[in-house]
């Protein structure tokens, strides 16, 4: 157990430490009010994070990312499988996935705002399109990526589609997933805090906007490093959930 600390965690703690060490150097260095020293970031994140407002603002915007990444999730599976398994249904929807990829998502901010108003679903449908592309397109290329020999020896022991979806195609594809997935959870926090800054302003982009304009910088660093935390938490719980998946998967497709 210590080796395999001393192999897979350490060196990325050690890595976050010496990268805060290095902020507070350049920061104590430079002497510019925009580089606050690391100790009064974490004086402040303590304060915040204690603070009765900022946590109502942090329980609103968790809970636009979290209705916003679930719905991705959803229909970035949902379509990302059928893209990867029918070429048909690719090429239906390939111009708009290409559509939304290609142009940066804050153009959309607008319209968003002229459909919903100020309201939470103008913030989640821009989680949404921060994501769910991105997912579509990496899950259809997971599944395209099963090997096919595989797949033609299922069927020839008569394994039916659902089967085939089941044992063979999902347990493949979800490390590929799970690797997305990670990644989408960035691209979601990105989502929640530009709807919170452009459209509705609100929660901790609004907040975080509020210190810029103090010229706050304790403030404006102290919120992105929690905001930065809460990523690396999320990230951390797929990371953890991939392991314990990806294990029964490796049995499923060893059944098969």
């Amino acid at each position: 157990m210590t080796n395999k600390f001393r192999a897979n965690t350490l060196p990325y703690i050690l890595s976050v430490i010496g990268g805060l060490a290095l902020f507070d150097v350049i920061s104590r260095v430079s002497n510019q009010p925009y580089f606050p020293k690391m100790s009064d970031v974490f004086v402040r994140m303590y304060e915040l994070l204690t603070d009765v407002d900022v946590l109502s603002d942090f329980n609103r915007s968790l809970q636009n990312l979290f209705i916003g990444f679930s719905l991705s999730v959803i229909f970035g599976i949902l379509f990302g499988v059928l893209c990867g398994r029918y070429a048909t249904v690719e090429r239906t929807l390939r111009p708009y996935i290409n559509l939304m990829l290609t142009s940066p998502s804050i153009l959309f901010v607008p319209i968003y705002f002229a459909v919903f108003g100020i309201s939470r679903w103008a913030i989640i449908v821009l989680i949404i399109d921060y994501s769910v592309f991105f997912l579509i397109v990496s899950v259809q290329t997971a599944i395209q990526s099963v090997s096919k020999e595989t797949v033609e020896m299922s069927a020839v022991f008569g394994a039916t589609d659902k089967q085939t979806l089941r044992l063979i195609y999902l347990p493949s594809a979800l490390p590929m997933i799970f690797t997305a997935l990670r990644v989408t959870v960035g691209r979601a926090v990105k989502g929640m805090i530009n709807g919170e800054l452009f459209i509705a302003v609100i929660g901790i982009g609004a907040r975080s906007q509020s210190f810029a304009r103090q010229l706050d910088m304790v403030g404006v660093f102290a919120l992105a490093f929690i905001v930065v935390g809460v990523a690396l938490i999320l990230g951390g719980v797929l990371n953890t959930f991939d392991k314990r998946v990806n294990s029964w998967a490796t049995d499923a497709s060893a059944r098969a």
